[in-house]
């Protein structure tokens, strides 16, 4: 490279700004941010855009020049920013929302400009410490006993695989060969994918059609698990739902945490949507025995209220984790940990991993536990508020009753027949997505399409609610 290289030029070519222009950029991105979480109640949910428009403003040649960054934000905000659906909006209540919270952006923003690697205590101890002291607090927050452990990974798909691994590693010695594994049909599809990059073939998986709460019925799980043994297989895990995605259903926990002791079965619990809700006071008494899981998995992305991305996996017994995921190279001895100093590489699938830790401890400190748990709360209540409303008009029937902060409804007429019916409900939520004032998701339950919507955003209020349910009949009454 040339030693005349003077100016821009050369903070180019080291990827590098001067500090005016970078305090200058960040006070744009800054103001973008606040921006954002000052004005979403607003703006629409949703900004329908074609993929034409995106091709054409997005879909370019490799850059070969530099574009000033003014120029650059002026694009996110045009074929980003402004043609997205904002998860954290509080009238989405599309399949889970995602809320976040101001102090986590913060905090993700500070480990991203700082490069903090988390995968080894030998480099920035302090970031490992605040994972440790994390995984303390959610340990003791779903009052799991003191040799439990786990470590943050990106979302509850992760975090479920992650679990499953110990599973098969413990309780298989990993020979999966014979092995089944036992859920329900309401069990969330990250379970059967996790399974299948385990090595798990479809017909060591056992889905048992759920009861009539959707819940995992006790009776066919023992006569499946029976009859496998006659066959000579090797049952091993029951993954039960501690709040499902369909309906918020709970499984029996204690029952199949009974059930598993006696059988010498590992117990693994989804609570990727619903386990967050422990910290609440009606929550903690509806998912009781969810702390006599073998592992559980959670998403503080979703009701802990963190940006994404961030699940975690917590096991009964951390030494689990380590027996599973450790292993040694030559490059990486001057990592090996002591038992005061873990490596977090060696609990999980990633050596090289962000600092997802720093967005919880902050939001934490900044709000404090008892928010957290009225948030949660006020996203139970706020579901049966909804309920309530939905029942004031004799046209909506009531599939599912609000549990941990979902409900599931249809519009129905008279004399319709079903398959009409569910075109009628598919066509109210797109309807409404078109509309832009909120966002819900359609399901399937026991083979009818029904609507559902889930309120875990805590800035949701009630206007947002009645004003949605409002919207929606302005929208079937326009259709039949």
């Amino acid at each position: 490279m040339s030693e005349t290289l003077h100016g821009r030029a050369a903070e180019a070519a080291a990827l590098s700004f001067t500090e005016s222009e970078m305090r200058r950029i960040m006070d744009k991105v800054g103001g973008m941010i606040v921006d954002h979480f000052t004005g979403l109640k607003d703006r629409p949910v949703t900004t329908p855009s074609t993929l034409p428009s995106l091709k054409a403003g997005l879909a370019e040649a490799l850059p070969m020049e530099a574009v000033p960054v003014d120029d650059l934000l002026d694009q996110v905000r045009s074929f980003v920013l402004d043609q997205m659906t904002h998860q954290d909006h509080p009238r989405n209540f599309a399949f889970v929302p995602g809320p976040s919270n101001f102090i986590g952006a913060m905090a993700d923003a500070l480990a991203s400009a700082y490069n903090i690697f988390c995968g080894a205590w030998i480099g920035p101890s302090g970031s490992a410490q605040i994972e440790i002291t994390v995984i303390e607090w959610l340990r003791q927050l779903f009052e799991f006993p003191e040799t439990a452990g786990g470590l943050f990974v990106s979302g509850g798909s992760m975090a479920n695989m992650t679990c499953l691994a110990v599973a098969r590693h413990e309780m298989l010695a990993n020979n999966p060969f014979n092995a089944t594994i036992y859920f329900s049909d309401q069990t969330h599809s990250s379970v059967a994918k996790g399974l299948k990059i385990l090595g798990f073939q479809q017909y060591q998986l056992r889905k048992i059609a759920s009861d009539g709460h959707y819940r995992l019925p006790m009776e066919a799980l023992r006569q499946k698990i029976a009859a496998d043994r006659q066959q000579g297989l090797v049952p091993f895990c029951v993954v039960a739902n501690a709040g499902t995605t369909n309906a918020g259903a709970i499984d029996p926990l204690n029952e199949i945490a009974d059930f598993c002791a006696a059988e010498g079965l590992w117990m693994h619990v989804d609570g990727a949507y619903g386990g967050s809700a422990a910290l609440s006071p009606s929550g903690r008494k509806a998912l009781d025995g969810l702390n006599r899981a073998d592992s559980l998995s959670i998403d503080p992305h979703k009701w802990m209220f963190q940006p994404y991305e961030m699940g975690c996996a917590i096991v009964r017994n951390q030494a689990y984790l380590k027996d599973t995921f450790r292993v040694s190279a030559e490059y990486l001895k001057i990592m090996e940990e002591s038992a005061e100093q873990p490596n977090f590489s060696d609990y999980g699938v990633q050596l090289t991993r962000g600092f997802r830790a720093l967005k919880l401890w902050m939001s934490l400190k900044a709000f404090g536990v008892p928010a957290f748990r009225e948030a949660i709360e006020g996203g139970i209540r706020m579901a049966e508020k909804t309920e309530e409303r939905l029942r004031q008009n004799p046209a909506w029937e009531i599939v599912t009753p609000a549990c941990l902060g979902i409900v599931t409804f249809r519009w129905t007429v008279d004399g319709m027949a079903e398959k009409d019916l569910d075109a009628l409900n598919a066509k109210i939520s797109s309807d409404l997505i078109m509309n832009g004032y909120a966002m819900l998701s359609p399901t399937v339950m026991s083979g009818r399409l029904v609507l559902r919507m889930c309120t875990i955003n805590p800035r949701t209020t009630l206007e947002d609610i009645h004003g949605t349910v409002r919207t929606m009949e302005e929208i079937a009454a326009a259709l039949v």
